[in-house]
């Protein structure tokens, strides 16, 4: 999987947990747009099926997207935007002609 666009997400010099984190804030954050998709298209929240109606348990989900959310805000942040697999070491890379 070295290459593919989750191993781009997660690599870099992290803790495990930390690369844990934000795989997870990823899965999440997907499944979130994938609700949004469904509604927008459908009229079919997949968080009320998931949850199987439940209000309570439908926002236990909301919250968990929200702070995946910010996890990946603050991790594009704190990345300054790169997204590729050498960020640690882009910045010293020189650029040949």
């Amino acid at each position: 999987m070295k290459g593919s666009f989750l191993h781009m997400i997660i690599a870099g010099k992290r803790s495990k947990e930390k690369k844990m984190i934000t795989l997870i804030a990823l899965i999440i954050t997907i499944v979130g747009a994938l609700n949004w998709l469904l509604i927008g298209i459908a009229g079919f929240n997949l968080v009320s099926w998931i949850t199987f109606g439940s209000e309570i348990a439908a926002r236990i989900v909301y919250i968990l997207v929200g702070v995946a959310g910010a996890w990946l805000i603050y991790f594009i942040i704190r990345r300054k935007g790169r997204v590729d697999e050498n960020f640690p070491h882009s910045e010293r890379r020189e650029v040949r002609d």
